[in-house]
């Protein structure tokens, strides 16, 4: 292929996905400045595999070298034991990705209030054991199916399945709603 035609491709897969990609590292490394680094990283490896692309679904093509990208930054940029958690700046901007605001509109207890229970939720899903919380992650707020989560993950997908319920029991019990 040329380079037109790679560039092309790269534009028609790649780039329509990049919110999904950025959210996905978010998640993963806990801060926004730190998921722009791996995004940046994933592109230029999504760039130069891009002719090897075989069609199929390029959102999880692509959130799959985010999340290997992801893991293999933090292991060269940060302590074994060293977890990030974004600020509220960084839970504004996932809310504003994710559709929901965090505005003043209703007055600031409500702000406050929501504020606390987004906070809240974060701390909690970042508490989650790694398995975990990446399979509610890629389910949860990525939307992919449990054979692409199977597949990305190279587990059967009943192992999806049971760590998602896992997961989601975890969450609620953290939260105090126990199922």
């Amino acid at each position: 292929m040329s380079e037109r035609a790679l560039a092309e491709r790269f534009n028609e897969v790649v780039l329509p996905h990049l919110g999904d990609a950025l959210a996905l590292a978010r998640w993963l490394t806990g801060n926004a400045a730190d998921a722009e680094d791996v995004v940046q990283d994933a592109c230029i490896k999504a760039h130069a595999g891009i002719s090897g692309y075989a069609g199929g679904n390029a959102r999880a093509w692509l959130l799959t070298i985010v999340r290997n990208t992801s893991y293999t930054w933090m292991a060269r940029n940060r302590p074994r034991g060293m977890m990030a958690v974004g600020d509220l700046g960084d839970l504004e901007d996932m809310a504003a990705a994710h559709g929901t605001s965090l505005s003043d509109e209703d007055g600031p207890e409500v702000s406050l209030i929501a504020r606390a229970d987004t906070a809240a939720l974060e701390a909690a899903i970042a508490a989650l054991p790694q398995p975990f919380r990446e399979t509610l992650v890629l389910r949860d707020i990525n939307g992919l199916s449990y054979r692409e989560i199977a597949a990305m993950l190279d587990v059967p997908m009943g192992t999806v399945m049971s760590r998602l319920a896992r997961a989601r029991s975890l969450l609620a019990s953290e939260l105090g709603r126990a199922p």
